[in-house]
């Protein structure tokens, strides 16, 4: 039997299932085996977690995990050709790889594997924000994430206020989690290259929120700010019709030069007032 280490190069993987990344679904493939393990390092010691992986393509990061001593991992695709691809290195795992033929954006996180949990992927574009809200919902059965999304999208989910990238995904995913950027990956390292450079970050889930709030209420907040980013809170907010002097806010200034907990107390007051 094949084990971990012995397995064909990525490149004869694609070529063996015809592997050519398809648009609609949003795959570049990481080809790149040290890069992949620099992933698999960031996410931490792995051999006492299960880990849940998103889109494993011809399977660079999967191998990595592994290799990194995942104690289990979960592989979530929709493509057939990569359900069958990642079967091989199944084989291999010697147990440790399950593959889930499944919509990510579909799937509870509770229901996979065993706690604790950490999520490690690189993200589809086209679907890697509605997924980090999705997961942001359940960050109770997470232990960490890391992750890859385009640049542009990193940056605008670690950044601070001030940060002309601040907005309602900086407040919403540092309100559960500490946000932490990790490094670049050229575009060059994919295949096909993406008209983007990516970076890897990674989020740990807080004990508790930054500050009380609700979800939904943080987001009618935060959408109604930065929807109108550019106007005075008095304005972007007054369809809340919450008094925000009274909150010790001064309503003169602008959505991204509002912490996140001042983001917090404004959803509060929107939720007691309702």
């Amino acid at each position: 039997m094949t084990d971990i280490e012995n397995l064909p190069p990525l490149r004869d993987i694609i070529d063996q299932f015809d592997l050519r990344a398809k648009k609609s679904l949003g795959q570049n493939f990481l080809l790149d085996l040290n890069l992949t393990a620099r992933i698999a390092k960031a996410a931490g010691p792995l051999d006492q977690c299960d880990v849940i992986e998103i889109g494993p393509g011809p399977g660079g990061l999967t191998r990595a995990l592994l290799q990194a001593g995942a104690r289990h991992v979960h592989a979530i695709e929709r493509d057939e050709r990569c359900v069958r691809a990642a079967q091989i290195i199944a084989d291999a795992s010697g147990g440790r790889l399950s593959i889930i033929e499944a919509d990510a954006l579909k799937l509870d996180v509770p229901t996979i594997g065993t706690a604790p949990r950490r999520i490690v992927a690189n993200l589809p574009y086209n679907v890697a924000t509605p997924l980090l809200l999705s997961w942001l919902h359940q960050v109770d059965s997470i232990e960490s994430m890391t992750l890859m999304f385009q640049r542009e999208v990193a940056e605008r989910i670690v950044a601070k206020p001030g940060n002309k990238t601040y907005g309602r995904l900086s407040v919403i995913t540092q309100w559960l989690c500490d946000a932490r950027f990790e490094f670049d990956i050229s575009p060059k390292a994919f295949t096909p290259p993406p008209k983007v450079t990516s970076s890897v970050i990674t989020l740990t889930p807080r004990a508790t929120p930054l500050a009380p709030a609700t979800f939904g209420h943080l987001e009618q907040v935060t959408q109604a700010a930065f929807g109108q980013r550019r106007k005075m809170l008095r304005a972007s907010l007054k369809s809340t019709g919450v008094n925000l002097a009274a909150l010790d806010i001064d309503p003169t200034r602008r959505a991204e030069e509002l912490s996140v907990e001042e983001f917090c107390r404004i959803a509060e007051a929107v939720r007691l007032q309702a």
